[in-house]
């Protein structure tokens, strides 16, 4: 018989390319991490793993079978839910993951709604940035993920066709320039190659890469002489004079902007912030209240 808890052992190990390092993640030791995969392989009666140099990579079998463990997981996890949600709502729970901006500015409202309406409902957050959360997600690690894209990215955004998809509301873009720049006074930077010259400070991975594609497709390459992930920091290197930033305009809403002058960026040039789950998990009660919640915002 193949056990969930051995399904969640296969998956890590697959992520790790090693039993140490799946260990480390699942908070348990390597030898209980060669046990269950032992009783695995010989649940299903042929080798899940084959060695490669001082890790692991998984046979045809492991493949096979770690292709239907997160279904397997999310359709177990989706099953307990909702017979709890049989009862009215009395008991459940949501594990929303989220993208920091949206932790400190869309789920505290959507979250405090959904307490009012059913109290009994259990709530946790962890915060992650896709394409991590999206992978905790499919690793049946968690309910719901608020994640973004950039519908324009010149690189193919994640594929996100086996997810259930909801739409929450787009994030426009905005230039960030010291307060005493030549175009702080502007209404609108319709054309980055006006701060072609400038140095540039940057934000999460996936926010640079679209920076640098906004950039080129201004005809150049931005001179990026700082990158952080977070937010407060580039508005503080920015009002200290060291560069000019492009962030969403929700990463502002929580901050201060003192001594930096924001100015919108051209019509159309925003990203999508959207709100993920399995399509099995959507028919569960508590996670679709937290999905109408969120939409409602």
């Amino acid at each position: 018989m193949i056990e969930a808890r051995h399904l969640r052992v296969l998956r890590a190990v697959a992520r790790q390319g090693s039993f140490s390092a799946a260990a480390r993640e699942l908070g348990l030791t390597q030898p209980a991490i060669s046990q269950q995969m032992k009783a695995l392989e010989k649940s299903v009666g042929t080798p899940l793993v084959v060695r490669v140099g001082r890790g692991v990579a998984l046979s045809e079998a492991g493949e096979v079978l770690a292709g239907h463990a997160a279904g397997i997981l999310a359709g177990l996890t989706a099953a307990e839910d909702e017979l709890a949600g049989i009862a009215g709502l009395r008991a459940g729970r949501v594990r929303l993951v989220s993208f920091p901006t949206a932790s400190a500015t869309l789920v505290p409202a959507a979250v405090a709604a959904l307490r009012a309406e059913q109290p009994g409902v259990k709530v946790s957050l962890t915060e992650a940035e896709p394409p991590a959360s999206v992978g905790m997600l499919r690793a049946a690690e968690c309910e719901v993920v608020l994640a973004f894209r950039y519908p324009n990215a010149v690189a193919e955004p994640d594929d996100w066709s086996d997810l259930a998809v909801t739409r929450l509301r787009r994030d426009p873009l905005v230039a960030l320039l010291p307060e005493g720049h030549p175009l702080a006074g502007r209404a609108e930077v319709s054309d980055l190659a006006v701060l072609a010259d400038e140095p540039w400070i940057a934000g999460c991975p996936q926010c640079r890469g679209h920076l640098v594609d906004l950039c080129e497709a201004a005809g150049f390459t931005p001179r990026i002489d700082f990158a952080t992930d977070d937010y407060p920091a580039v508005l503080g290197l920015v009002a200290a004079g060291l560069g000019v930033a492009v962030l969403p305009e929700l990463a502002l809403a929580a901050s201060r902007t003192d001594g930096v002058a924001v100015v919108p960026l051209g019509a159309g040039i925003a990203r999508e912030i959207v709100a993920l789950t399995l399509p099995d998990l959507g028919r569960v009660p508590a996670v679709a209240l937290m999905l109408e919640k969120l939409k409602g915002l």
